[in-house]
């Protein structure tokens, strides 16, 4: 089930904090960074943050957090995590699936590192096209797609 997460509550942050935790390591491993920023998130930013959280829930569990902002007409997905004892079940493809259809926007876009195969098929499968490539300061290649909504 999906539910919108009210981040500012203390407890609520922490368990978005620890999915991302979770998902990050992960992640870091598969792109082979090894300072990688979304860990060094705190659960007073998370707590503090004035972007929109929907969660995954499973068993009780938080399984999956997918972080969006709106601006205007803009949808920007700043994360999208699954814990990974949650991997394969399918929680990334219905959060994607469920900010695509929750919001009014006229496009969405989303980074990645360019070597994280699995996302950036992931984001395809739900129509979004690669548009830049660039290499931030820290060294992680990465890129940025785009997804065109027909309103």
């Amino acid at each position: 089930m999906i539910n919108k997460l009210d981040n500012s509550n203390a407890k609520v942050a922490k368990q978005i904090f620890t999915t991302f935790q979770n998902s990050y390591k992960i992640e870091a491993q598969l792109i082979g960074a090894i300072d990688f920023p979304p860990l060094s998130r705190s659960v007073i930013g998370i707590e503090n943050s004035t972007t929109l959280f929907y969660g995954f829930s499973e068993n009780e569990s938080l399984a999956g957090v997918i972080e969006v902002s709106i601006n205007r007409d803009l949808l920007d997905i700043n994360s999208l995590t699954v814990d990974p004892c949650y991997f394969r079940k399918g929680i990334a493809d219905q959060l994607i699936r469920y900010v695509l259809h929750e919001f009014n926007f006229s496009s969405a876009i989303v980074e990645t590192a360019v070597v994280n195969t699995p996302a950036i098929n992931l984001y395809k499968k739900h129509g979004f096209v690669e548009f830049k490539r660039w290499t931030p300061s820290r060294g992680i290649e990465k890129l940025a797609m785009s997804f065109e909504n027909a309103l």
